[in-house]
């Protein structure tokens, strides 16, 4: 449903949440969510280019939230990374379509609608009050 480079900016965000007082590196997020670093990296950069992130060179940098976990939903990751792309016209440009979608293309639309409403209706902060036992909690231990 979500593509992988959503789901490791997802995993990146959540991990951030968690540990909301420390800067981390993206080796240190890489580890600790098991995301490949050098993807990580490129996925970070969009995160950084959406405002979600902050980074800081240097001794004591890294990568920190710009906003407090209740303020970033997951339609902000999403579109960070992946813009949610919705049906205006016609992908076939077909004409005798005028301004109206096919049946088709208006059923589409209106699942991207609904995934793109419950996507801005849950936040980050949701999902770290209301941890699953089918998701594992990312380990902290040992991330250097």
């Amino acid at each position: 449903m979500i593509s992988q480079t959503t789901e490791y900016a997802l995993r990146a965000i959540v991990y951030l949440a968690m540990h909301s007082d420390t800067a981390f590196t993206t080796l240190q997020i890489a580890k600790a969510t098991r995301v490949p670093p050098a993807y990580l990296a490129k996925v970070m950069r969009a995160l950084g280019k959406a405002n979600l992130v902050n980074s800081q060179r240097g001794f004591g940098g890294g990568f920190e939230l710009t906003r407090k976990p209740s303020e970033i939903t997951f339609l902000d990751v999403l579109n960070a990374v992946e813009p949610c792309r919705r049906i205006r016209k016609c992908p076939l440009g077909l004409e005798s379509h005028g301004v109206n979608l096919c049946a088709l293309h208006k059923r589409l639309d209106d699942a991207a609608a609904v995934i793109e409403e419950t996507f801005a209706g849950v936040t980050i902060a949701d999902i770290l009050a209301k941890p699953t036992k089918s998701i594992p909690l990312i380990e902290t231990t040992g991330v250097n």
